[in-house]
């Protein structure tokens, strides 16, 4: 997909927007008539989805090619930077969808891949095929193990060691440090998404950074505890979409409407993953370091109690006070 190669899910022809070209949608499609499937949170901002459809920003809906959808205006479409600059976009109609379920598996992949969630749909073999059940796999949690240990002494902790974790079809490496020396009691647990921006560039947009590095402190003033270092950037959009949100806060939009534009959802993250590491380092009580509910409950749905909800909150700064204020007010952050 990323390379501009089509794919097919259960007979569903797709060819990604983002990485398609004159050429390859003309091999692709050399009649013109391949429809395109964008995600519901897209589609509210088209004004195709209804309320209920847009209230689950990642179901498929199905837009119908009109004559004049060439591979700008389709782009135009699925990349909402672009709404600015192309104002008098449509009219578009919304199609049924024959296979939600393949094509959901789609939107699914399309965010696994870091694409925008859109796709030109056509009939007819390609070389690579799949099944929703490969893209449930390659997500799976309970696939992940636990490959090697070594120690590692940081800043903040020389008493840590590092443990890596990988599934068979994900390239994605999750990270574990574990910092001090057991001592029967539960670990103070910190998950931590990956932030390439915060924690190694050192932006001010967000409280990445300083949040990494106070959990690492905290942890070790504790006397025993874990740091889960999850490869889920920009809520598990990556990098580059999570970016893509970055250039529409530039244009007004929160954080929570940046991600639904692009056609995504708010929290696209599975702390399922962080569940699973903790289990395979033999700890399912555990007091978690957040201001997040959400991942109380991603753990202790996947079998991991948390005894203690430990706040975890940084003094803000004059670039990530809206950001925060956003968390609070509308992702259930208790600060």
């Amino acid at each position: 997909m990323r390379r501009g190669w089509p794919i097919a899910i259960d007979g569903l022809s797709l060819l990604a927007v983002e990485t398609a070209d004159p050429e390859r949608l003309a091999a692709f499609d050399g009649e013109g008539r391949a429809d395109i499937l964008i995600s519901s949170g897209r589609a509210a901002t088209l004004k195709l989805a209804n309320q209920l459809a847009a209230a689950d920003p990642d179901s498929p809906v199905l837009v119908e090619r009109a004559p004049w959808i060439d591979l700008p205006a389709a782009t135009a479409l699925a990349d909402p930077q672009l709404d600015l600059a192309t104002p008098l976009k449509g009219p578009y109609r919304a199609l049924p969808l024959g296979d939600p379920t393949s094509a959901g598996a789609a939107l699914r992949l399309a965010r696994i891949a870091g694409l925008l969630p859109a796709f030109f749909v056509n009939e007819g073999a390609v070389e690579v095929a799949l099944t929703p059940a490969d893209v449930d796999a390659h997500e799976d949690p309970d696939r992940l193990t636990l490959s090697v240990r070594a120690r590692l002494p940081v800043d903040g902790a020389e008493d840590a060691e590092i443990a890596a974790f990988r599934s068979p079809e994900s390239a994605d490496e999750h990270i574990a440090l574990l910092i001090g020396t057991p001592n029967g009691q539960p670990p103070l647990v910190r998950l931590h998404s990956e932030c390439l921006t915060g924690d190694v560039l050192g932006s001010l947009k967000c409280d990445c950074g300083p949040q990494l590095q106070a959990a690492v402190r905290a942890i070790a003033e504790s006397g025993w505890g874990v740091l889960l270092y999850l490869r889920q950037e920009g809520r598990g959009i990556g990098l580059v979409n999570k970016l893509r949100a970055y250039a529409l806060q530039d244009q007004g939009f929160d954080t929570v409407d940046a991600n639904t534009r692009l056609g995504f959802a708010v929290d696209a993250r599975d702390f399922g993953v962080a569940a699973r590491m903790l289990k395979l380092l033999g700890q399912d009580r555990v007091r978690l370091l957040t201001n997040n509910p959400a991942k109380v409950a991603g753990l202790e749905t996947k079998g991991v109690t948390v005894i203690e909800r430990v706040p975890h909150h940084l003094p803000p700064n004059p670039h990530n006070e809206r950001y925060l204020a956003t968390k609070r007010d509308r992702t259930g952050h208790q600060f």
